[in-house]
């Protein structure tokens, strides 16, 4: 079997702080790279808070090269005014990754809490804590939104590997 090295991107996206994280992978070991938060200004006109996001995304990218994307999808909650600008910031970046050619994998958070954490249900605490064992780091990452993006980052290689075992074994049960 091959082992597996890349860098990751991860990202938690939102309007007025969209989180960033970089991830390498060598074989089933990870490590953090690098992280950050791209924060825009509420008095700020859409369009410009957009293009920031979108071309501070892009930069990171070109730095980093990554060749996948882990993204959180957008949860409508009681506030859909709130998800509309959330799934606008999400656009943005997404456009990035594309002109980057990266893979994307999209993940709810209790996708991305059940990776990383072993519950779906799981609190920002618990995310946090678990993101600064499984990457080695000696503090929690912060801001919390660079955290989620290194735990959505996290939640790509894991969810790969379900979807890689799942297809074998659909393989070996057809062989039969």
């Amino acid at each position: 079997m091959a082992r597996t090295e890349r860098t990751i991107l991860g990202i938690d996206p939102g309007l007025a702080n969209t989180g960033w994280g970089i991830v390498a992978q060598s074989g089933p070991r990870l490590s953090c790279v690098a992280y950050g938060c791209i924060s825009t200004s509420a008095s700020a006109p859409l369009a410009r808070r957009l293009g920031k996001i979108h071309e501070q995304m892009a930069a990171v990218i070109a730095r980093f090269e990554p060749t996948c994307v882990g993204i959180e999808t957008v949860w409508f909650g009681v506030n859909t005014q709130s998800a509309f600008a959330t799934g606008q910031a999400r656009g943005a970046a997404l456009v990035a990754c594309a002109e980057g050619d990266l893979d994307v994998g999209e993940f709810s958070p209790s996708q991305i809490k059940l990776a990383v954490v072993g519950a779906g249900s799981a609190d920002k605490d618990q995310v946090q804590y678990m993101v600064r064992q499984l990457l080695a780091l000696e503090a929690v990452p912060s801001p919390d939104h660079a955290a989620d993006a290194l735990a959505a980052a996290i939640c790509y290689t894991t969810h790969e590997g379900f979807a890689a075992a799942a297809a074998a074994a659909a393989t070996q049960g057809g062989a039969r």
